[in-house]
């Protein structure tokens, strides 16, 4: 008998010692690394895991440089996380997703998948109403990056865009920088160089949730700092033209709640986007100190301030979601639970040379520069 009850013993000690490994393996967010190595085309993908001296963690994953989780605190001081996403590798790359994705080599849509540069045409996917849209079917969002971590609170992202790569021009080597800084910002710096002219518009796809439950954004305020916006056609095209927001669904210059105009249909551009698909012409020009756009649940009492160098902000309020996905922790994401703010040049770009220009050449640098600041309000 007493040998017995050591066995026992012994085997609920190996089982509490498994229990507590699993338990440090999986993070704040609980995700588990494991979860997330693979070899994709011959690149190993893992999971980087982002702290701050306050607590908050980033979790992000080198499958696309996408931001897998955001845990922030709310105005009770409890940790929620505030994207969407997928707690595995695998669904990233079965789902065709822009959950948290660093995109390129063109964020946004180009139209017919044409433009023209130095007199040289050229033609890349048209995956989207017959546009390019996001650097195509195989763009930076399904790529592997190279990753280095500098520390708990620095992730280095690199990824060598060949020649001919979804039909862009060059060999173009980017780089994204994700810091995790300890006033509760993610702190994200792209930069890009090329060995032949060619075009560049990176930005990060993150689907965000305030309340922490991927439930409906319908009551999540949002203010962006801009008088006007590009309207666009029944395709998602923007026409070429800039309208006022005064007026119109498209006025977010105070805080107003998302869902409160949304389905107004009546409004043609809120058809053709099938709600908030838009980009906002910033007023902030370039200034990285002046808040563009701030997003704030009044549930969790957290606010996402978002500060850019780049002249515009797409506004997209997760109309597409259906129900088909389901996500980290089991929740089914159903139409509009999040709310994306994509810092950018100004869709189709290349083919509007009035509009702030994407052309990158040889000796030059592309730098973009994008912050989500967490902060709350009781």
């Amino acid at each position: 008998m007493k040998r017995l009850c050591m066995a026992v013993m012994a085997v609920c000690m190996l089982l509490s010692c498994a229990g507590n490994e699993k338990k440090e393996a999986a993070t704040l967010s609980g995700l588990q690394a494991s979860k997330f190595v693979a070899d994709v085309n011959g690149k190993s993908t893992g999971l980087y895991v982002l702290k701050n001296k306050n607590g908050m963690e980033v979790c992000v994953t080198n499958f696309g440089g996408r931001i897998v989780s955001i845990m922030a605190p709310d105005k009770e001081g409890k940790m929620r996380d505030v994207v969407l996403g997928f707690d595995n590798v695998k669904d990233y790359m079965t789902y065709p997703t822009d959950f948290g994705a660093t995109i390129g080599q063109y964020a946004n849509r180009i139209n017919q998948g044409k433009f023209t540069l130095d007199g040289v045409d050229y033609q890349l996917p048209q995956n989207n109403y017959g546009h390019c849209l996001h650097g195509g079917p195989k763009g930076f969002q399904y790529q592997v990056f190279d990753a280095v971590q500098q520390g708990d609170q620095t992730l280095e992202l690199s990824y060598l865009c060949k020649d001919g790569e979804e039909g862009f021009p060059g060999n173009v080597q980017c780089k994204v920088v994700m810091t995790l800084t300890d006033d509760n910002a993610i702190d994200i710096k792209y930069s890009a160089e090329t060995d032949k002219p060619t075009i560049v518009n990176m930005t990060n796809h993150s689907y965000f949730n305030l309340d922490g439950n991927a439930a409906s954004n319908a009551k999540h305020l949002l203010t962006i700092d801009a008088d006007n916006y590009t309207p666009v056609d029944s395709t998602f095209m923007t026409t070429g033209g800039i309208l006022p927001v005064e007026g119109t669904p498209m006025d977010f210059r105070t805080p107003t709640a998302i869902g409160e105009r949304i389905n107004n249909y009546d409004f043609v551009q809120l058809k053709n986007g099938k709600g908030y698909d838009h980009n906002w012409v910033l007023n902030t020009k370039g200034d990285v100190s002046k808040p563009c756009a701030i997003l704030k649940s009044p549930e969790s009492g957290i606010v996402l301030s978002v500060y850019t160098n780049e002249p515009g902000v797409q506004c997209y309020a997760g109309n597409f979601l259906d129900s088909t996905l389901t996500g980290k922790n089991g929740i089914v994401y159903n139409e509009r639970a999040s709310v994306c703010l994509e810092t950018q040049k100004f869709p189709d770009t290349p083919n509007k040379p009035e509009w702030p220009s994407a052309v990158l050449r040889p000796g030059e640098k592309y730098f973009s520069h994008c912050i989500f600041k967490f902060t709350v309000e009781k």
